[in-house]
C-alpha cells in the first residue's frame, strides 16, 4: 500500500456569503447568478463586502452535478479590492434539489458543495491573499425569495 509523503492542514481565513438573483437561464445546462447587494466576508484578518461585478455561472453536467464558476469583487474594510475566482462542485440528492426549489435553505449535511478559490489584489495589507489557495465548503444555501449562499473558506497549507 503506498502511503502519501506529505500532508495537507487547513486554517480557517473567513466566512462567506452572498445573496443571489433569479438565475438567467441560458439554456439547460447554463445558469448564470448574479449576487446582489448585501453580500460579505468576515474572517479573523479580513473582513469587506462583496460587490458588483460578482457572479456565477453555473453548468449543469450530464449527470446532474454542477459546476461553478465563481467570479467575486470584495471591497476590503480598508477600501482595497480584492478579486476572488473559483470552481468547485455541488452534488445534491434528488429531494435536496426538491427542497432547494422550494425555497428551503441546505446545509452542509445536505448536499456536497466544495469550492476552490485563489485571490488577486494589489493591497499591501492583504497581499498574502495572493500567495494562497483555499478550500470552501457549504454552510447553507437557498433558492427562491432569500436566494444565497454561505460557506466558510479555509486556507489549504
Amino acid at each position: 500500500m503506498t502511503k502519501p509523503s506529505t500532508k495537507i492542514t487547513t486554517e480557517y481565513l473567513m466566512t462567506l456569503y452572498a445573496p443571489l438573483q433569479e438565475p438567467q437561464r441560458v439554456g439547460d445546462d447554463l445558469l448564470i447568478y448574479n449576487c446582489l447587494s448585501g453580500g460579505w466576508v468576515k474572517g479573523p484578518a479580513i473582513s469587506g463586502e462583496i460587490v458588483p461585478p460578482s457572479g456565477d455561472w453555473l453548468r449543469v453536467l450530464p449527470n446532474g452535478t454542477s459546476e461553478l464558476d465563481v467570479r467575486v469583487s470584495i471591497k476590503a474594510d480598508d477600501g482595497s479590492f480584492i478579486f476572488v475566482k473559483y470552481g468547485g462542485r455541488i452534488a445534491m440528492p434528488a429531494d435536496a434539489v426538491k427542497r432547494l426549489e422550494a425555497g428551503e435553505s441546505l446545509g452542509s449535511d445536505d448536499l456536497y458543495f466544495i469550492t476552490s478559490p485563489t485571490f488577486e489584489t494589489s493591497s499591501e495589507k492583504y497581499g498574502w491573499l495572493n500567495d494562497i489557495v483555499a478550500v470552501g465548503k457549504i454552510v447553507s444555501c437557498a433558492g427562491g425569495p432569500n436566494s444565497h449562499v454561505t460557506y466558510d473558506l479555509f486556507v489549504v497549507r
